[in-house]
C-alpha cells in the first residue's frame, strides 16, 4: 500500500524551502523485522533509512543493468562471443551426441 504526503523540511533555513514529497509503504512483517534486527545491529540508523538505502541502492542497479551489462557481467562477454563464434564455425555437439557421450561415461564409471 502506498501513500503518498508532503512534508515541510525542517533541516531548510526557517523551516521551509519548498516541499519534499514522502511516500509511506507497508512492508510484509518479514521484511519489517528483518531491517528492525539490522537498525538493532547498528546497521542503519533505522528503518526508514535502510528502505531508503536499499532502495537506491537497487534502483541504482536496475538502472546500470539497462544501460548495458553490469560490472559483475563483464567477465563473461569473451567467453559468450568465443562460444558463438564457435557455434557459427560449426563447431558444436549435437543434444543426442551429448547424451551419448554422458551415457559411455556413465558407464564406464560405474564398470
Amino acid at each position: 500500500m502506498f501513500h503518498k504526503r508532503s512534508l515541510i523540511s525542517p533541516s531548510e533555513p526557517n523551516g521551509f524551502r519548498g516541499i519534499k514529497t514522502a511516500m509511506a509503504i507497508t512492508l510484509h512483517p518479514d521484511q519489517e523485522a528483518w531491517l528492525k534486527t539490522r537498525v538493532a545491529n547498528g546497521d542503519f540508523a533505522s528503518v526508514d533509512a535502510a528502505a531508503r538505502q536499499l532502495l537506491g541502492e537497487r534502483i541504482a542497479e536496475l538502472a546500470k543493468g539497462e544501460e548495458g551489462a553490469s560490472d559483475d557481467e563483464a567477465w563473461m562477454k569473451p567467453y559468450v562471443d568465443e562460444g558463438l563464434a564457435a557455434l557459427n564455425r560449426g563447431e558444436f555437439v549435437s543434444l543426442e551426441e551429448h547424451k551419448a557421450r554422458n551415457a559411455a561415461l556413465l558407464a564406464s564409471l560405474k564398470a
